[in-house]
């Protein structure tokens, strides 16, 4: 791999950390960060930059706008040609309360973390398919793999997004494209610590989730389980009885 890798959702630890990775690889000349104000995505830029040698540029992009997707994607091909690796890495937790309570707030979670994706990833795989070739790295989660009730308006975003995103991986074999599934459980960063969570077991950082990414882009896999050990706890859970399940935390 190597070129253009476009990251939808520039302030995304996860997203910086991975294209700070593939530019320290070797594996990425350009990078492009597209998040809505895209002229504050300074200390991004240089932290990307300082990993390498490679081209650091930003575009204006709004998630939840899907009518304009078309027109960010045309942009960043004028300017850059067309990406070889897109990473989708926006994304909202939302607050499972209000939401519980507030149909207009649980709405628009559901909408940025599954409507607005299936949008932005319809597109992008169909320029791609188009040309032959691309890499499209996906953002799922464990809390998508069986819902529970302490978050389950965020978890059926995920879920949604994961069962899409398999179906559309199926669909991409034999066209030159290929699609990353990742699959992280909790994530220290920003986002968990702004809605006031506790890490919970095999919690991993946004450097361990990228580095995992990384090697997986490497090895050509189709999903990404960070830590490789939530894939064995996964088998647990399909299995837990829902009596049980239901008292489990987030």
């Amino acid at each position: 791999m190597s070129g253009t890798v476009l990251v939808l959702g520039g302030r995304s630890e996860i997203g910086v950390a991975l294209a700070r990775r593939l530019v320290a690889d070797g594996r990425a000349s350009t990078v492009v960060l597209a998040a809505r104000r895209a002229g504050d995505l300074g200390d991004e830029t240089r932290a990307i930059a300082a990993a390498g040698s490679a081209r650091v540029a930003t575009v204006e992009f709004d998630a939840d706008d899907v009518a304009a997707h078309a027109g960010v994607l045309d942009a960043v091909e004028r300017e850059h040609g067309a990406p070889d690796t897109v990473v989708v890495a926006f994304g909202v937790l939302g607050d499972q309360r209000r939401a519980e309570v507030d149909a207009e707030h649980a709405l628009a979670v559901v909408h940025t973390d599954y409507a607005a994706q299936v949008g932005v990833l319809t597109r992008v795989a169909a320029r791609m398919r188009e040309l032959g070739r691309g890499e499209i790295v996906v953002f799922s989660s464990v809390a998508g793999w069986r819902v529970r009730r302490a978050n389950y308006v965020y978890g059926s975003a995920k879920a949604g997004l994961d069962g899409f995103s398999t179906g559309l991986a199926d669909a991409l074999r034999g066209t030159g494209v290929h699609l990353t599934l990742v699959r992280p459980g909790f994530v220290i960063g920003r986002m968990t610590a702004a809605s006031g969570l506790s890490p919970a077991p095999l919690s991993s950082t946004p450097e361990q989730v990228a580095d995992a990414v990384a090697d997986g882009l490497a090895r050509g896999r189709d999903v990404v389980w960070v830590p490789g050990r939530l894939r064995l706890l996964a088998v647990v859970m399909r299995v837990l009885p829902a009596a049980v399940w239901r008292r489990m935390p987030r």
